[in-house]
């Protein structure tokens, strides 16, 4: 026979757990639901937000893009529009994951971590920014310049790129660079949550190094230019994130001696 005292702290325990999953589901669902929104206002002007992808690779000197597949442009573009979706509606994922554990957090914790959630979109943006004003043109260049006229070898070299091949580079490179970017708010908050220290990021800073270099050949073209492009703005974004768990560690002691005072 159950014991109705043991099995109430059971019930109660069940309880808060369904109401958790219940609020983890409907935000998930709004979360899905603005992407399938968003994706669907971005198939409307796919054609813009494809002209606007490939204007580095017209601006470089490429004549055209193919596509050898009856269905691959129109795939092509439900991809487009999926990944500009995806793009717009970010901050409106951050701010849903938000509200999901704002309530578990007290008053204090929820200023403290308020600063994360805005510097995230900002990071993720700048991060796609730089990549497609800063480190594409040089890239598309480089790889460009391997053309050759019939004067110059037996046959021509033209690049005769297919359409979805591109597009594929170009959206993997603007969210790499863009989750990259934030480098700074995972080590921070890692920082304050006593996992990392200052003292071991500054310690660790040859590995660092070697890391980035590491995944920035992996994300990007094999060029130099890219590679490099990538590597140097997360190493400095590493150097502040070292400052900034510093700041964190500082504020902490302060606060640890008021209170032993």
């Amino acid at each position: 026979m159950t014991n109705p005292a043991m099995s109430a702290p059971v019930e109660q325990e069940k309880q808060p757990l369904a109401k958790h999953l219940i609020e983890l589901r409907k935000r998930l669902i709004w979360i899905f639901s603005v992407m399938a929104v968003g994706t669907g206002i971005c198939f409307v002007f796919a054609e813009h937000i494809y002209g606007f992808l490939v204007q580095p690779l017209a601006d470089a000197g490429s004549q055209r893009l193919i596509y050898t597949g009856l269905t691959e442009a129109f795939f092509t573009y439900m991809k487009v529009a999926f990944f500009a979706g995806v793009f717009l509606t970010f901050p409106i994922l951050l701010t849903q994951i938000w509200a999901f554990i704002a309530p578990g957090l007290y008053g204090k914790e929820r200023r403290a971590f308020l600063p994360f959630l805005i510097a995230t979109p900002l990071l993720f943006f700048t991060g796609g920014a730089i990549v497609y004003y800063g480190i594409i043109p040089f890239a598309w260049d480089f790889f460009l310049s391997f053309q050759s006229k019939g004067a110059d070898t037996a046959l021509p070299i033209e690049l005769e790129a297919r359409v979805s091949e591109y597009l594929d580079l170009i959206m993997t490179l603007i969210f790499a660079f863009g989750l990259c970017f934030q480098l700074p708010v995972l080590l921070t908050l890692m920082g304050k949550a006593g996992l990392v220290s200052a003292h071991s990021l500054a310690s660790k800073r040859k590995y660092a190094v070697i890391t980035v270099f590491a995944v920035a050949a992996f994300l990007t073209p094999p060029d130099i230019i890219s590679q490099v492009g990538l590597a140097i703005p997360i190493l400095g974004l590493y150097e502040i994130s070292i400052l900034l768990v510093r700041y964190f560690e500082k504020e902490r002691a302060t606060e640890n001696a008021k209170q032993d005072a």
